[in-house]
This record gives structure tokens, sequence and C-alpha cells, in this order.
């Protein structure tokens, strides 16, 4: 069973394992127990230099649609920044400057691991999104193992969003819960109006069961297909861990 983000990141990153995403509709089996062997994880492949003269290819962008208060899944998704630059890619989150008391991030700057927070005094996703952009092209000079930019965005702020401003993937968290399942169909609906295209990952988080997330997902999967003729990917579930919330008060990410 997936115990971290780390166990998980084989489905968000697919060169750090080789496999690609499972676009089934139900959570990944119970894994066999792992052997007492440690193994070093792999790394996303080298990425090819850019020709003379030739910017590099810019990094892929993910979207992480956050709200202002939502600390848990803010400290998911930094905790999945670092687990990047631990393995060895570029790993960057831009999100907008917390404008209340108590911060969802660590201050701007570098932070463990190699990874960095790029705090953006934008307050609409057009600026967020160059701000973004600008971070992806220059991350992509110092990134000869690949990377990702993370760019968390209010959920609001898709309101008056522009196909344009929003990258052509995103990752999503939610619980078992009926009422925040229905909360998570309601953001995938508005995130495939802006981009019908767009690539949608879930990952299941505060569950004590693999059962109880492959039944959420599955339902959610469900009523995706259904209702918006789209797929979503399951990520797995991330179980419910005393540590996560110890990390939270601590204001540090763990691995």
């Amino acid at each position: 069973m997936p115990r971290d983000l780390g166990d998980v990141l084989h489905y968000f990153l697919p060169e750090a394992s080789g496999d690609a995403p499972q676009e089934e509709h139900g959570v990944e089996p119970v894994r066999p127990a792992r052997t007492a062997t440690p193994v070093e994880p792999s790394r996303p492949p080298r990425r090819s230099r850019a020709a003379p003269g030739k910017a590099p290819e810019p990094l892929p962008r993910v979207l992480v649609p956050i709200g202002e208060r939502d600390v848990v899944r803010a400290a998911f998704s930094w905790k999945l920044v670092v687990e990047v630059a631990r393995l060895g890619g570029r790993a960057t989150l831009v999100a907008p400057e917390a404008r209340h008391e108590g911060a969802l991030w660590p201050g701007a700057g570098p932070g463990p691991m190699g990874s960095e927070v790029v705090l953006s005094a934008s307050r609409d996703a057009a600026g967020l999104a160059r701000d973004a952009a600008h971070a992806s092209r220059a991350e992509a000079a110092r990134a000869p193992d690949g990377g990702i930019v993370f760019l968390r965005l209010p959920p609001p702020w898709l309101l008056e969003a522009q196909p344009g401003d929003l990258p052509g993937a995103a990752w999503l968290l939610t619980t078992a819960d009926p009422r925040e399942l229905l909360e998570t169909y309601a953001l995938i609906k508005r995130l495939l109006a802006q981009r019908p295209a767009m690539h949608l990952g879930v990952t299941v988080h505060g569950v004590r069961r693999v059962d109880d997330a492959r039944e959420a997902f599955e339902r959610l999967a469900c009523h995706v297909r259904q209702h918006l003729g789209a797929r979503i990917t399951s990520y797995g579930l991330l179980v419910d861990d005393l540590h996560v919330y110890r990390a939270i008060v601590a204001q540090r990410p763990i691995g």
C-alpha cells in the first residue's frame, strides 16, 4: 500500500519508473511488500542538451488547484515538490503571495533538495500563468535531469481564466467523503470547460483502506465519464498518516 508521496510518485512522473500512468478507472492494486534490500530511487532520464544557440525546451507545468486555507493539500503539494527534487529533477512551485495570516508555503527562494518556491504578486490567472511560464523557461537551463513547475491556482480564479492561462495537466486531491467528491467533480467540470483536452490526475487521500480509495475514485471517474465524456487518471492513494499532520505543524516537508 502506498504510504507517502514518494510511493505514488511514479504515477505523477512516469519517467521515474519508465512506466506510463495508467488510465484505468481504479486505484492501483496493493503492491507486494518491499524487500529488505535497499534500492536507490531511479532518476528521470537526463534531458538532451539544447543545440548551440537554441534555448532548452521549457519544463512542463502542472496545475494544482488549492484553496486559500487548504493547508492539508498544500502540505501534500509542497511535499511532492520536494520529492521530485529528491529524485534529481528541478522542482519549482509557483504560487500567489498569501494575503492572510498563516502562509501555505515556505518563503520564496530555494528549499530542501534543490526545490524552489516562487511567490507571484499577480492576482489573476493570466498573471500567474505568465510567472509560471517564465519559471519553466528559466529553470529549463538548470534542469539536465528534467523537472516540473507546479502552478498553484486558487479555484475561484478559474472563473475568469482563459484556456491559454492553464497548463495541459492538473493534479487534484480529494478524500473519499461524498461532499468532497462532489466538489472535485465540479472542479473537474470547470477545468474541462476551459481546456477540454486537459489531462487530469486524481489522488485520494485521508483513507485507511485501499477499497475506500478505489470505490471513491471509481465513483468519481464514472460520473466524469458519463456526464462530461472525459477520462481521469488514478494517481493512487495516500493513507491517513499522523506524520503528515505533524509536518504541517512543524512547517517542514517529510519524505
